[in-house]
């Protein structure tokens, strides 16, 4: 469950351009995000290739939409629990766009400041598989672990820090299930 350096032992690496330095250490939120290209289409090269500012264009209608996009995530986690990490947790991924979290009375902007974004292949409409839960659970364990300000209760959606913008991961993913497999690994 080791993190060395901000990369994750069990992640293979794939250096996204898209990131830069936190503008303080803190990480102290994690942001659980959904994410299919072309939408609804899983497996392919084409998320890697986005947060790579590899994606090519002409090879499906929808990539002309999200042209010149510059985003990322630190991690993407596939289908089959393959987990891919673009940028270490010490430095700002590009995950969070517009948005807010709100801590008693007052609202933080600049989510991306003090939060590891985690991107789940997925959609909105389709279940999770069992082996994305497990992944997720242990790579959140070993964040838990090495972020004592990251806690259970800082775990959040892209839909609760930007509403008005974002509906991910959706109805589909499985928060009681995720709370499960969190408690399976040691995280309450």
């Amino acid at each position: 469950m080791s993190i060395e350096q901000g990369w994750w032992c069990k992640a293979r690496r794939e250096v996204s351009p898209n990131q830069d330095a936190r503008p303080q250490e803190e990480v102290s939120l994690l942001v659980l995000h959904s994410i299919s290209l072309p939408p609804r289409s899983f497996g392919g090269p084409y998320i890697e290739q986005l947060f790579t500012n590899r994606l090519e264009t002409n090879e499906h209608p929808f990539f002309a939409t999200i042209e010149g996009v510059r985003v990322s995530a630190h991690l993407l986690i596939r289908r089959g629990g393959e987990c891919v990490q673009f940028v270490p947790f010490t430095r700002r991924a590009w995950h969070a766009g517009r948005s807010g979290w709100r801590e008693g009375t007052r609202v933080r902007n600049r989510v991306n400041d003090f939060s590891i974004g985690i991107e789940l292949e997925g959609d909105e409409v389709t279940p999770y598989p069992e082996p994305q839960y497990r992944a997720l659970a242990e790579v959140t364990a070993a964040l838990c672990h090495r972020y004592p300000d990251l806690t259970p209760e800082r775990i959040t959606s892209h839909a609760h820090i930007a509403p008005e913008r974002k509906t991910d991961p959706g109805p589909a993913f499985d928060w009681a299930f995720y709370r499960r497999c969190l408690a399976h690994v040691g995280v309450v």
